[in-house]
């Protein structure tokens, strides 16, 4: 969720969150009829709050990164989506059901205490006792054995960064967060780009966008193409060199950097055969929903974003809201039983009409 659909009475280009009333009527699904007396626990895995799509702050250049900014950031994304707060405040508020909520790199400044006591505060005395924000230093959160939720930024040097280590504070003791260059990169490139095209980031898979664009956008796709590049060497080139003289460590860290590039699921797939007690890996991260169950038996799932994408690749749908169901079921002689889905959620709608973005 950003700074939501207009700010200052002007379209805002760089909100990607439009599913305010779906996601109402998924909570109010899940914790109503059928679920009513069961226990349900609600697990957000990161990028709840999109602090890195909210410029409209009186904040500039490391200023940015600031406590101060980062609460103004919170403050504006609270307050553009109330309906969805007052519901998961509802959600959290009922019998046996609970909220888990997991940081990722879009709202990594909700490492602030402050942040973290703003949120809290727009939910009521009963349900904040059912709502955790999960700073998890370790990466990892296991609700139930054999399943482990991440994330996904932390495959990935661009945007992973230590959540004990990620504030520092001026001489005059003012706060402020540590971004890895991922999140430069998103507010100086992808942000400028987005005012121009706001579907820059939401295109997959990311080189058949190219390749379209090359061909339909020319001029814009290449000067797209050439501050990415751009930006790389100035920004990163320069500090691995300053890093290290030697080249093989030099090769070693520009590889590094770039497993941006690579197939994140080869990368889960490695996870799942060094730990043959997960069986079930969820992560988010990359916005492409995804289930795989290898040979091992273990299930792999990213549960996809509920943003707006445009998918290139054939049998795969523009508005996809995805999300990952774990039913424990009671086993009377194996033990309890996970049963696993990618399901797409549909939900109700009294609205005669889909809203174009």
């Amino acid at each position: 969720m950003g700074a939501g659909q207009y700010i200052n009475d002007h379209r805002n280009f760089l909100e990607d969150f439009h599913f305010d009333e779906e996601l109402v009527d998924f909570l109010e699904y899940y914790s109503s009829g059928d679920y009513l007396g069961r226990e349900v626990e609600l697990i957000i895995n990161g990028d709840l709050f999109d602090h890195l799509a909210v410029p409209y702050v009186p904040y500039f250049d490391d200023e940015y990164w600031s406590e101060k900014s980062a609460l103004k950031k919170t403050e504006i994304i609270l307050d553009a989506h109330k309906e969805v707060i007052n519901a998961l405040d509802e959600f959290a508020s009922k019998k046996k059901k609970k909220i888990t909520y997991i940081i990722g790199n879009h709202d990594a400044e909700v490492v602030f205490e402050s942040v973290q006591e703003l949120i809290y505060s727009r939910f009521s005395e009963k349900s904040r006792e059912n709502f955790k924000i999960l700073l998890n230093p370790e990466s990892n959160y296991t609700p139930h054995e054999g399943v482990v939720l991440r994330h996904g930024h932390e495959y990935e040097m661009a945007h992973s960064f230590d959540v004990n280590n990620s504030i520092i504070e001026s001489k005059t003791g003012e706060k402020y967060f540590i971004p890895p260059w991922g999140s430069y990169y998103v507010t100086r490139i992808i942000n400028k780009f987005k005012e121009e095209r706001s579907y820059i980031n939401a295109v997959r898979p990311i080189r058949k966008f190219l390749i379209n664009g090359l061909i339909y956008d020319t001029f814009f796709t290449l000067r797209f193409m050439l501050a990415n590049a751009f930006y790389f060497i100035m920004v990163r080139s320069i500090y691995i060199f300053k890093q290290s003289k030697d080249l093989k460590k030099i090769a070693s860290m520009v590889k590094k950097e770039l497993e941006l590039f690579q197939d994140y699921e080869v990368l889960t797939e490695n996870y799942l055969r060094d730990n043959q007690d997960v069986k079930v890996l969820i992560v988010g991260h990359t916005h492409e929903p995804i289930i795989r169950t290898f040979s091992s038996g273990q299930t792999f799932i990213n549960t996809g974003t509920w943003t707006k994408m445009y998918h290139l690749d054939f049998g795969k749908g523009q508005d996809i809201l995805s999300y990952a169901a774990v039913d424990i079921v009671e086993g009377k002689e194996k033990g309890p039983r996970l049963e696993v889905a990618l399901n797409n959620w549909k939900g109700t709608s009294n609205l005669p009409y889909n809203e174009l973005t």
